[in-house]
């Protein structure tokens, strides 16, 4: 498998008010042609190494190195960050426009990917006419819009109600399994261990902070799952013995 990038000694610590607050302590792994999922208790770092990852803040020492220089990432929020001013079209061309693609092209391209997730009645909508449901798949139309290698995602359904996080789970599979995307790696942040092993080839399992690795459990069945079989639950059984240990 193809190494995509690797995630080398990570640390960080805040530091505000003379006050210090260890988070990571020395992370490593690689990412390959695969789906990761990152497990952790609440306030263990994982958002932050999410975002050392992503750019958007730096580590006091490790490296994040892309393999072949090839650094493309989309990244979907917990929240649909959208601009309510702007059409749900206007929002998924805004990271291409910012870029400087012209305004025709990012707009086509913006419109290949609103299809994609099911939105194409609705490119003229603005975000306070959309359900929480349709905001977010215009999140991650705007991801994929900027065509990542990288897809990196922050607990992207934990505020959708069962019934559209689960459609939406099983759509972003579908996406990258069948290669529609330019996406070879996808890395999600969640503290669900049913929606780690349900869509996970490999699940890194954190520590409380200062963060560690725990454990990584190798999700080696067949997709689609059946969270009801015996294989399953052996899986999350591994994953919990992580976590309590």
């Amino acid at each position: 498998m193809q190494t995509i990038l690797s995630i080398r000694n990570i640390v960080k610590t805040f530091k505000e008010g003379g006050k210090t607050l260890p988070v990571l302590d020395h992370i490593s792994f690689d990412v390959g042609e695969e789906f990761v999922a990152i497990l952790g208790p609440s306030g263990c770092g994982k958002t932050t190494l999410l975002r050392i990852i992503a750019g958007l803040e730096k580590a006091d020492s490790g490296e994040i190195v892309f393999a072949r220089g090839d650094s493309r990432i989309g990244f979907i929020f917990q929240s649909p960050t959208l601009l309510p001013w702007l059409t749900v079209l206007e929002n998924v061309a805004l990271p291409l426009r910012a870029n400087g693609v012209p305004r025709r092209e990012a707009e086509e391209k913006a419109r290949k990917y609103i299809s994609l997730v099911g939105l194409q009645a609705f490119e003229n909508f603005y975000p306070h006419e959309l359900s929480g449901g349709m905001k977010q798949r215009v999140n991650i139309a705007r991801a994929l819009a900027v065509e990542p290698v990288l897809l990196l995602m922050d607990e992207p359904f934990s505020q959708l109600d069962p019934l559209t996080a689960e459609s939406l789970r099983s759509e972003i599979l579908d996406m990258w399994m069948w290669g529609v995307t330019t996406v070879r790696a996808i890395i999600m942040v969640t503290h669900n261990v049913d929606e780690a092993v349900f869509m996970a080839d490999r699940i890194i399992v954190l520590t409380t902070r200062p963060a560690k690795i725990a454990g990584i459990v190798h999700v080696d069945l067949p997709r689609p799952r059946d969270r009801r079989s015996p294989e399953f639950q052996k899986v999350e059984d591994q994953v919990y013995e992580y976590i309590s240990a």
